[in-house]
């Protein structure tokens, strides 16, 4: 086990875990942090915890120090200034008719880097934008292509179950989510159901397919014979979470079986 604390930052409403560096670190305190983009400025959102090892990406970065006043103005002032340049690179954009949506701009807490993200259908040649910008803000640049997941994670919203979005409170990694998960957790393939507001598979899908997928191994498959106290039948349908299938049973009706979970 080893002692962490959770650190979010303006940006992203991920938690990070990062060594407490013996600190009195308590909820919702500014810090400054190490990380390897350089120093930023974050808040406490948990305090100290113990979590197994294997939960973090080693190595584990440290909280520098509580934030003072001085830094917070300097926060301030960096969210100012990569609001401003935000606008300028839009400008660049259009003037270099680069086909990119820049979404945002972001400067680390010491002004190391400049970080803007955009939105693209294909790659970008970003070269000459990254040159003029350079020039222009004295500092090294760089433009990440972000999906449309990002966009919507930031966003925030509703999701069709009538939640906020999974992605904006706690499954901040987009593993790979394909249409076997829907067919596996037998979900009509219609393109309202299974896609979240993003217009990509619901990341649900990922979240929930461990679970149906144990659950598929005890059950029958649609169409098998199997047989029951009536007499033999026909598989007709499943309820996978509930682990139950009916049956078709001639000369009898539908019968409803429950298997014992024994796990």
């Amino acid at each position: 086990m080893i002692e962490v604390v959770g650190i979010s930052f303006i940006d992203t409403n991920k938690v990070y875990y990062f060594s407490p560096n013996s600190l009195n670190l308590k909820e919702n305190v500014t810090v400054i942090v190490e990380t390897e983009k350089g120093l930023q400025f974050g808040k406490v959102v948990t305090e100290k915890q113990l979590i197994d090892e294997k939960k973090i990406k080693s190595p584990l970065k440290n909280v520098v120090r509580i934030a003072t006043k001085k830094d917070y103005e300097n926060n301030i002032k960096n969210i100012k200034d990569s609001k401003k340049s935000l606008l300028e690179c839009r400008k660049l954009a259009d003037k270099l008719k680069l086909n990119m949506q820049i979404i945002d701009a972001s400067y680390t807490f010491n002004r190391d880097q400049l970080i803007f993200r955009f939105l693209a259908d294909n790659r970008v040649d970003f070269r000459e934008l990254a040159k003029q910008l350079a020039s222009m803000y004295k500092t090294r640049i760089e433009l990440r292509q972000i999906g449309v997941r990002d966009k919507a994670r930031e966003i925030g919203g509703l999701a069709p179950c009538g939640k906020k979005l999974c992605c904006s409170q706690y499954s901040y990694d987009f593993n790979s989510v394909s249409i076997n998960m829907a067919k596996n957790q037998n979900i009509a393939l219609n393109p309202s159901k299974i896609n979240g507001v993003c217009g990509r598979l619901l990341c649900c899908l990922k979240y929930e397919d461990e679970n149906y997928s144990l659950n598929r191994k005890k059950l029958p498959s649609v169409g098998d014979v199997v047989k029951t106290e009536h007499g033999e039948g026909v598989v007709v349908s499943l309820d996978i979470l509930n682990l139950k299938y009916k049956v078709d049973v001639k000369n009898y009706g539908i019968v409803e079986i429950k298997v014992k979970d024994e796990s």
